[in-house]
């Protein structure tokens, strides 16, 4: 098999209480059908629920486990992890999220979930869109308890207002919502345990009340981390760099890694095309570390187009 172009896999669309229609309406993707509110696309994704597979059949699995030199680089054959190790969504939040919390790697085992650290890059913000992340100085983890008695966990969460084009980092332990009105790129650990702390007295699609995990919950919440913001680009594009994802934001004509590297880009504005293959915003495109130079160059095709390029860290 060889991997001498950029390497796409079908869109696996997950419907949410949350969820709308936006990824149809902003990034033209086709939805599976015309009136559930989806509310996730997993873009790449190696989890046995929901496999990533290119047009050709072969799952994002498949490349991990019988061609990781070939695909992801000499650098990653070091890796002991049994699946690729990143997730990589669009969300579609029309509704409100509830507040949750992911548990960090020392909980994670315990309470027999994954640990789960990722970051947000906000596509689209409606006016008024706002991001509920950490907590408000001074909360204590009794006033959070006594918040959850009343039915008023909203008021000692740290609110931000989301602007597009802004990145927030959510590591495990981080309590956090996404708010209704804004279409965000997330990249996080291969992971989806999720503990709900308050779905603010809904019901979910089946007209029940969704589960909440509030013990998981108060085990997971880090009660230091107060007032966080949203990530300061850095020189070279870089939004986050941790031990898990480097994700950089890029514009303008240049080449995607070198060879012998991989790295998936995400096109959040625009089009771009990248050794033959033209990709607009909401497409993934993983590029394999046999690509050759040439076939690296991003073509922009203005001024406003813009990606992420994603990296796991050896």
């Amino acid at each position: 098999m060889k991997f001498n172009h950029l390497i796409r896999f079908t869109p696996i669309y997950q419907s949410r209480v949350w969820g709308g229609r936006r990824m149809e309406t902003l990034l033209g993707a086709a939805l599976p059908d015309a009136t559930t509110p989806f509310g996730e696309a997993w873009t790449v994704c190696d989890r046995p629920e929901a496999p990533s597979v290119t047009a050709d059949g072969v799952t994002l699995h498949e490349l991990w486990t019988n061609h990781r030199e070939a695909v992801f680089g000499k650098t990653l054959l070091k890796s002991t992890s049994p699946t690729f190790p990143l997730l990589m969504k669009i969300l579609d939040a029309c509704d409100d999220l509830s507040i949750q919390v992911h548990p960090p790697a020392s909980m994670a085992e315990e309470l027999k979930g994954e640990p789960k650290t990722e970051m947000w890059y906000i596509a689209h913000a409606d006016p008024g869109a706002k991001i509920y992340a950490g907590l408000k100085p001074g909360a204590t983890r009794a006033d959070f308890e006594t918040a959850l008695l009343n039915g008023t966990v909203a008021d000692v969460v740290h609110v931000i207002e989301a602007r597009t084009g802004d990145c927030l980092f959510i590591p495990s332990g981080r309590v956090h919502a996404i708010g209704a009105g804004l279409l965000i790129y997330e990249i996080q650990q291969n992971s989806d345990t999720t503990y709900r702390v308050f779905d603010w007295n809904r019901v979910g699609l089946d007209g029940k009340p969704r589960a909440l995990h509030v013990q998981e919950s108060m085990q997971s919440i880090d009660f230091t981390d107060f007032e966080p913001g949203v990530q300061q680009v850095q020189s070279n594009g870089t939004l986050v760099n941790c031990e898990y994802f480097n994700v950089k934001v890029l514009s303008g004509s240049k080449l995607a890694g070198i060879p012998g590297e991989s790295l998936t880009i995400a096109v959040v504005s625009g089009k771009i095309t990248v050794g033959g293959t033209t990709l607009k915003a909401g497409d993934f495109a993983l590029v394999p570390a046999t690509l050759a130079s040439p076939s690296r160059l991003v073509k922009p095709a203005d001024a406003e187009s813009q990606w992420l390029e994603i990296r796991v860290p050896v």
